[in-house]
């Protein structure tokens, strides 16, 4: 079965390698640098330019309804054929919290709570943005279940960069 698998910019390379994903989700900064993958050709490359805030703050770009709906987009039109990639600068918050997104998108029969534990065992400094988390909620129609979940996990360990991780589309 095809999974989703999450990792920092800085593992983002080898992690395409070593799973032979063919399309990358990129959750970072606007204008961060990042290098795309030779494997990966450019139209399976989305890049989500926002910072890691979970409400609004003045010259800073917020998690917002056009960054979810590109990314549900991408998600829906990924072929399934190989591991899709998501990252962001630390692998913790934005990465975590669209690959959450993505499976339970994907498989909306995905129960919230067990998705959760699932990403907190294989992802300890897991700590999805509460922002990305809370739009898809909404826009899903998962009547707060997913920030719930989300919340119950609670804040993940202490880390500068989380270690790359498979998250599956079915339990």
């Amino acid at each position: 079965m095809t999974y989703l698998v999450v990792s920092s910019l800085a593992a983002l390379s080898d992690t395409v390698a070593e799973h032979g994903a063919l399309d990358v989700v990129t959750l970072i900064n606007e204008g961060t640098a990042v290098e795309r993958p030779s494997s990966i050709r450019p139209e399976r490359h989305l890049f989500l330019g926002m910072n890691d805030i979970a409400e609004p703050i003045d010259g800073m770009t917020h998690p917002g309804e056009d960054h979810l709906d590109r990314l549900l987009a991408f998600g829906h039109r990924w072929d399934r054929r190989a591991p899709l990639a998501v990252h962001c600068w630390a692998g913790i918050s934005r990465s975590t919290a669209a690959a959450y997104v993505l499976a339970l998108s994907i498989n909306p029969e995905l129960d919230e709570e067990a998705l959760a534990r699932e990403l907190r065992a294989r992802a300890p400094s897991a700590t999805p943005n509460p922002l990305i988390v809370a739009l898809a909620d909404f826009r899903l129609g998962r009547g707060g279940r997913m920030v719930e979940a989300i919340r119950r996990i609670g804040r993940g360990e202490n880390a500068f960069t989380g270690t790359p991780f498979v998250l599956p589309l079915a339990l």
